[in-house]
């Protein structure tokens, strides 16, 4: 890995349909923006991490958050967000991108590292968690080499293609059968999709701080969702549907 450049992206905004300002709202005593920076900050393989936020009103908050923490904000388009992204990405010009979203707090910096691991050991154009999803709704993790980006960002054309970052390079990989990207799954253990700790609504947060109140803010992912499988009766927001943003985009093509 000599010389590789790895830089982590989080994708925050203050504009949220479902829960608008989530970012800015409280885990304990930090926003969940911060705690989220400070889980990526634990990453050993990654050299920077980059917040992609929007030009929308109250942005700045999230500006102020990143640089508190000496990170890099880079402000961009709220509807395409392949746009952003990759302009975002173009400030480092990194080898590989770690693409993950601020509305997982609890993303465990180890299983980022054991992902950009295999992406490195295979040399792949995209690895991730997600082709198969099996590990619980706010792990998900993105490794891609910024030529599979650029090369996304150039050729895709599609409405939902340019509202996500991803979707192009996906539906493109050798995962899929498709030549244009070599890909692989970094597989969960057993297969925990119906465990949700991302924050798409209000009730998600209220999942994340009893987690935290329970457990600390120290844990792996796999404490966590152990966690939510033993205690099912304090937990409100295990059947939101998964990736519904996406399903919409879908629609609209």
């Amino acid at each position: 890995m000599v010389d590789l450049k790895i830089c982590i992206i989080t994708q925050a905004r203050v504009g949220s349909t479902r829960f608008p300002q989530k970012v800015l709202q409280k885990i304990k005593t930090d926003t969940m923006l911060g705690f989220h920076i400070k889980r990526l900050k634990q990453s050993r393989l990654a050299n920077s991490i980059i917040v992609a936020t929007t030009k929308e009103e109250k942005a700045d908050q999230i500006v102020d958050i990143a640089k508190s923490l000496n990170v890099d904000a880079i402000q961009g388009s709220t509807s395409e967000v392949l746009n952003r992204f990759y302009k975002a990405a173009l400030t480092e010009n990194p080898d590989y991108i770690v693409r993950v979203t601020s509305d997982c707090p609890l993303i465990d910096a180890k299983l980022i590292d054991k992902v950009i691991q295999m992406a490195l050991d295979k040399n792949l154009d995209y690895c991730a968690n997600t082709l198969k999803q099996e590990f619980p709704d706010g792990q998900d993790i993105e490794v891609f080499k910024f030529s599979a980006l650029a090369k996304a960002w150039k050729e895709a054309k599609l409405q939902s293609d340019r509202e996500h970052v991803t979707p192009f390079i996906r539906r493109n990989s050798s995962f899929l059968n498709e030549g244009m990207f070599k890909s692989a799954n970094y597989d969960a253990p057993s297969n925990f999709n119906d465990i949700r700790m991302t924050v798409d609504e209000p009730v998600d947060l209220e999942t994340i701080r009893i987690l935290v109140n329970a457990l600390g803010t120290q844990k792996d992912w796999m404490t966590y969702t152990t966690y939510i499988i033993e205690n099912p009766s304090e937990f409100s927001n295990q059947k939101i549907i998964r990736n519904e943003g996406y399903q919409k985009s879908l629609k609209n093509d």
